[in-house]
């Protein structure tokens, strides 16, 4: 594949551009907003001094980028789309009808969507819904190598083969969600750990900075290198994880009974945001955005130098 269609340039859409271009692909892109072009290419100069860090692929430039306010025309002569427009229905739909009806008939459609089950996004593609599926990267895609492929009831086996291939040769580690379910994977387990995480401020046991430090000066750095399971495995010694289930189970058992569900009130709105605030009290946000990126590049190195 040579050509990918890019439809839909927020900070998801821009995130994925830079990274295709930066695996040496020619990239067109659509965005309906009359401004999009300048800050979509403004976007990918942005993330471009990152990826030049990590490693270019051969002809990789910039200038391989070229955009339509078209999406039927973005698509037309696309090896492979990438759709990332607003997470609502009824606009899912009505893409999907013009893309579906321009793309060749090969060519897999492929939608961001961080939520949406690809059955619900398939119904706008009525000529070729076996070629519909979730895509669903993690942000920003331009760094992070987590691909959810999501088959939907239509969906051909040949169309998830094809994407899962797609996204592995250029630098994703891509996973076969095995059944639809609202929010996939990662971000179910987000959820899990942000309803706890509101819960705890909201009860007073911990404001918004201590939980933020808890995570990351904590278990987010054994999750950065190994998932859930396997940390839970090394953590049992010779025994491994059914030790830690033996051992520690019942006990964990009882905190999930004290675990809270957590209803975002806006007095609990309030609450967070302010929180976010004061933790970044004096802090740049872009520059912070800045140091994050370099330490997840330099996180990806190591990982790659360790076999990870």
């Amino acid at each position: 594949m040579r050509r990918v269609a890019v439809v839909s340039t927020g900070v998801i859409g821009a995130s994925w551009a830079a990274h295709f271009l930066a695996h040496g692909l020619d990239v067109v892109a659509t965005d309906p907003a009359p401004d999009a072009e300048e800050r979509l290419r403004a976007e990918v100069a942005t993330h471009w001094p990152v990826l030049e860090r990590g490693g270019l692929a051969d002809g990789a430039s910039p200038q391989r980028l070229s955009f339509t306010a078209d999406p039927a025309e973005a698509v037309a002569d696309a090896d492979f789309v990438q759709e990332n427009g607003p997470e609502r229905e009824d606009v899912k739909h009505a893409l999907f009808a013009v893309i579906d009806a321009a793309a060749r008939p090969e060519v897999v459609l492929a939608s961001s969507s961080s939520g949406l089950l690809p059955s619900t996004i398939a119904r706008g593609a009525l000529e070729h819904p076996e070629r519909v599926l979730v895509g669903h990267p993690f942000n920003p895609p331009h760094l992070i190598p987590l691909v959810e492929v999501v088959p939907g009831e239509k969906t051909a086996e040949e169309s998830v083969e094809t994407a899962m291939a797609f996204y592995a040769a250029v630098g994703k580690r891509p996973i076969r969600v095995r059944r639809e379910v609202p929010g996939h994977i990662a971000n179910r387990l987000q959820a899990a750990l942000w309803q706890e995480a509101y819960s705890l401020v909201e009860r007073g046991v911990a404001t918004v900075a201590d939980i933020d430090t808890a995570i990351s000066q904590g278990p987010g750095l054994r999750w950065a290198v190994l998932g859930p399971f396997l940390n839970q495995h090394l953590s049992g010694g010779p025994g491994g994880i059914a030790h830690i289930l033996e051992h520690l189970g019942p006990p964990t058992e009882k905190w999930w009974r004290d675990l809270r569900s957590v209803t975002l009130t806006p007095e609990l709105v309030a609450t967070l945001v302010a929180g976010v605030d004061d933790e970044l009290d004096g802090v740049d946000s872009a520059e912070l955005v800045t140091r994050r990126d370099a330490v997840l590049n330099a996180l990806l190195a190591a990982k790659t130098g360790a076999g990870l």
